[in-house]
C-alpha cells in the first residue's frame, strides 16, 4: 500500500432516516462490489470498495460511526458534513423526498456548499414516476447536480453515483517523498485513550523525528524511531493540544478512521477495557481487516480492570474475544496508556506483524500445503443440475503482499462452500504463521493457459 491511497473516497451524508444505509447497502450488495465478506463477521459494514465505470472508489456510510453525538441532532449533522468535507473526495448528499425539505437538510446544505469538492444532491424515495414532483422543492438548496433516486428500488442510484465519480479528478497533487517507515493507525471509539497511547509511545521512545501535517487531513502524524526503525503514528483523534480539544473533535468519525486505515500498514485497535466491549469496537476492527491492515487489539485501561479483581478481568477478556471472534488470530494485549504498562512492547510487535505481512511464500511450498489440505479434508462434490462432480484443486500461488493474497485454481470456484474456504484460510494461517495479518483467498477456474503450462 502506498503512503497515500489513490482510491477516492465517496461519503454518503444526510440527516437520520433519509435512507443512507439503504443506499450504501444497494451499492455494496451489487455484483460490482470488490470486497468479499469475511467469514464469521456479524456486523454492519460501513465502507466498501466498488467499481464505478472504470474506476475503483471507496463508499463510506457516515451513519456507521457517527451515532454517538452528544450535542444534539443539529450538531451531529454539522459534524457529519464537516468530516465529509475534510476526509472525502466527493459527497453524495441524501435527502428524503417523502418527508420534504427540513431545517436539518438546509443546515447540511449550507455547510456542503462551502466546499470545492464534488457534491451530488440525491433526492431519495422517488419510487414511482408520480413521486417526481416531490423533488422540486430541493432545487432551492442550490446544488448544480441534483438527481431523483430510489435507494429501495435502485432507480437512478447508480446513475447518480457514476455522475458524481466522474467529477472527481483523475490525478492528485503528488505528496513529498518522505521515509515514513511503518505506518500505524491508532483507531477506536471516542475516549478509549487513543491520544494518551500516542503520547505514551512518543514518551517511551524518547526520539521524535518530527510532527508533520497529515497528507489527507488537518491532523498531525508523529514520527518516532526505535532501534533504527522509523514509525509514523496516525492518531485518528486528530487534536492533541489540550486547549484546542472539543467533544465533537474527539468523537472521531467514520471517514477519519477509514482514511487513516487507508494510509496505514498496521492498526492498533484500542478498546476501553474498563468500559467493556461495545459493538462499535467490532465495526472498527472489521474496517482494519477490510483495508488490509495487520492488526493488534489493545485492551486499554487494564489497570482499572485489575483493580476490579481477577473475575472482572476474565469477563472482559472473554467479551472481547467473543465480540472479535472474526479476528481471533490477532494479538490481544492488555495495556495502560496512563501507567505505561505493556506499552513498551507495542512497536516491536507492530514491526514483526509488518514483516509477516510482507512475506512471500514460494509456490512449491503453497502447493505442498494445498495437497495436504485436500488429502486431509476433501471438498464437497460440485452440484451441477442433477449431476455431482468431484471438486478438484490444481495449484496455489501468491500474487501480492500487504495483505498477502493467494490464488487457488480449481474446477468450479462457485461450488466451493464458505465453510471450506474458511477451512483453507485457517490452515493457511496455521501453516505459515499469518496470525494478526489479513489474508485474501481468490478462487478461479483453470484456463487453457494453465493447461499449457
Amino acid at each position: 500500500m502506498p503512503p497515500t491511497s489513490n482510491i477516492p473516497i465517496v461519503a454518503i451524508v444526510g440527516r437520520p432516516n433519509v435512507g443512507k444505509s439503504t443506499l450504501f447497502n444497494r451499492f455494496a450488495g451489487s455484483r460490482r462490489a470488490l470486497v468479499e465478506d469475511v467469514p464469521g463477521i456479524t456486523r454492519d459494514r460501513i465502507a466498501t470498495e466498488i467499481e464505478v465505470g472504470k474506476r475503483r472508489v471507496l463508499i463510506v456510510d457516515t451513519a456507521g460511526l457517527d451515532g454517538e453525538a452528544d450535542e444534539g441532532l443539529y450538531g451531529a449533522v454539522q459534524h457529519q458534513a464537516q468530516s465529509a468535507i475534510a476526509e472525502a473526495d466527493a459527497v453524495l448528499f441524501l435527502v428524503d423526498g417523502k418527508s420534504g425539505l427540513l431545517p436539518e437538510d438546509e443546515a447540511l446544505a449550507q455547510t456542503l456548499r462551502r466546499t470545492s469538492k464534488p457534491v451530488m444532491l440525491a433526492v431519495n424515495k422517488i419510487d414511482r414516476p408520480e413521486h417526481q414532483p416531490r423533488a422540486g422543492e430541493f432545487y432551492a438548496l442550490g446544488f448544480e447536480h441534483t438527481r431523483s433516486i430510489s435507494a429501495e428500488h435502485a432507480t437512478g442510484a447508480w446513475d447518480a453515483l457514476e455522475a458524481l465519480v466522474a467529477q472527481i479528478p483523475e490525478t492528485r497533487k503528488p505528496e513529498p517523498v518522505v521515509d515514513e517507515g511503518i505506518r500505524i493507525a491508532i483507531v477506536g471509539r471516542p475516549n478509549v485513550g487513543k491520544s494518551s497511547l500516542l503520547n505514551r509511545l512518543v514518551g517511551e521512545e524518547r526520539v521524535v523525528v518530527s510532527d508533520v501535517p497529515g497528507t489527507t487531513r488537518d491532523a498531525v502524524d508523529t514520527r518516532v524511531v526505535r532501534d533504527d526503525q522509523r514509525f509514523t503514528l496516525i492518531d485518528t483523534a486528530g487534536l492533541r493540544k489540550q486547549g484546542k480539544r472539543t467533544r465533537t473533535a474527539e468523537r472521531g468519525s467514520a471517514l477519519m478512521t477509514v482514511r487513516a486505515l487507508e494510509r496505514a500498514q498496521v492498526a492498533f485497535v484500542v478498546i476501553d477495557a474498563a468500559d467493556g466491549f461495545r459493538s462499535h469496537d467490532a465495526t472498527i476492527a472489521s474496517l482494519a481487516q477490510e483495508r488490509g491492515c495487520a492488526t493488534i487489539v489493545l485492551a486499554n485501561k487494564w489497570d482499572l480492570v485489575e483493580e476490579a479483581g481477577p473475575q472482572r478481568a476474565k469477563e472482559v477478556r472473554e467479551s472481547i474475544q467473543r465480540g472479535l471472534r472474526f479476528l481471533s488470530d490477532a494479538p490481544l494485549l492488555q495495556i495502560s496508556a496512563k501507567t505505561g504498562a505493556g506499552v513498551g512492547r507495542l512497536l516491536g510487535r507492530a514491526q514483526k506483524l509488518h514483516q509477516t505481512a510482507e512475506r512471500r511464500i514460494p509456490t512449491s511450498e503453497l502447493n505442498r500445503w494445498l495437497q495436504d489440505c485436500v488429502s486431509r479434508h476433501e471438498p464437497a462434490m460440485a452440484q451441477r443440475g442433477h449431476r455431482k462432480r468431484p471438486l478438484k484443486f490444481f495449484y496455489a500461488t501468491q500474487t501480492t503482499v500487504r495483505p498477502p493474497t493467494f490464488v487457488l485454481v480449481c474446477t468450479d470456484p462457485d461450488a466451493v462452500q464458505t465453510s471450506y474456504r474458511r477451512f483453507l484460510e485457517n490452515r493457511l494461517r496455521e501453516a505459515f504463521d499469518f496470525n494478526g495479518v489479513p489474508i485474501r483467498l481468490r478462487l478461479r477456474p483453470r484456463s487453457r493457459k494453465d493447461d499449457a503450462e
